[in-house]
C-alpha cells in the first residue's frame, strides 16, 4: 500500500467531509497552489469543495451585497468573498475558506491579502447536499473553538437559518429572529437580516439591497 493510499484511508477514518484530492501537503504548497481553487486544508490534506450550484451563487451574492451596501454607509468593517482563507489558533494545522467573512475593523485579526490570520467576526456558510455535514459538524466546532464570535448556517435545502453566537463561556448559542422574521446582531447595529427572504425563487438584486439598506439605516 502506498503512503497516500494510507493517508488518503486515515484521512476517511477522522470522517473528513468533502473530496480529498492531495495528502501530506505543506501549508505553503497549499497556499500557492490549492487554496485558490476553493480548497481546503485539513492536516495535511486538500479537500476540494464541490461546485456551487445557481441556488447557492444567487444567496452568495445577495448576501454580499447586503453586507456591502451596510458598510458603504456605516464603515465598521468589510465582507470578503470567497475563496479566502481563514486562520484560528485552535486549529494551526486547519484552513478553511468560510463563503462569506464579516471582518470589523476593531478586530485584533491580521487579514492579509490572502488570508485571515485569526477568527473572523461572523462567519456564513451556506449549505449544500455535499458540504452539510462539514457546516453543521466539523466546522461548527472549529469556528465554535477558534473563537468566531457568530457563526450563520443558511441551508436553503431545508429553508433554515441557524444563527450562532459565543456566550461568555465559548459555547454557541442559537439566536432567533424577532416577531417579524427578522435578525439583528449586535456586530452590525441597525442591519436586519430578513430571514424568509433568503428563501425567495428571485432575490432582490443589488439596487433593491441597497436601496433596502438605506431605508433601514435612517
Amino acid at each position: 500500500m502506498t503512503d497516500m493510499t494510507e493517508q488518503i484511508e486515515q484521512a476517511e477514518q477522522e470522517e473528513i467531509a468533502g473530496e480529498i484530492i492531495a495528502t501530506d501537503v505543506s501549508l505553503e504548497d497549499y497556499m500557492a497552489h490549492y487554496a485558490a481553487q476553493h480548497c481546503e486544508w485539513i492536516e495535511g490534506a486538500v479537500i476540494r469543495m464541490a461546485p456551487a450550484t445557481l441556488e447557492h451563487n444567487d444567496l452568495l451574492y445577495y448576501l454580499y451585497n447586503l453586507f456591502s451596501a451596510y458598510f458603504e454607509l456605516k464603515p465598521l468593517g468589510r465582507v470578503v468573498g470567497q475563496p479566502f482563507v481563514m486562520r484560528t489558533e485552535a486549529f494551526p494545522n486547519r484552513r478553511r475558506e468560510p463563503d462569506l467573512l464579516i471582518v470589523l475593523d476593531s478586530n485584533p485579526s491580521e487579514l492579509k491579502d490572502t488570508y485571515l490570520d485569526g477568527p473572523a467576526d461572523i462567519c456564513i456558510e451556506i449549505v449544500s447536499s455535499e458540504s452539510a455535514k462539514r457546516d453543521h459538524g466539523e466546522k461548527f466546532i472549529e469556528y465554535e473553538q477558534g473563537g468566531v464570535p457568530e457563526y450563520w448556517i443558511i441551508d436553503p435545502l431545508r429553508q433554515e437559518a441557524r444563527l450562532y453566537r459565543l456566550n461568555e463561556a465559548g459555547v454557541y448559542t442559537r439566536q432567533s429572529e424577532d416577531g417579524n422574521d427578522y435578525y439583528q446582531t449586535p456586530a452590525l447595529p441597525g442591519l436586519l437580516l430578513h430571514v424568509p427572504t433568503l428563501w425567495q425563487d428571485k432575490l432582490p438584486g443589488p439596487v433593491a439591497t441597497a436601496q433596502f439598506i438605506n431605508d433601514t439605516l435612517k
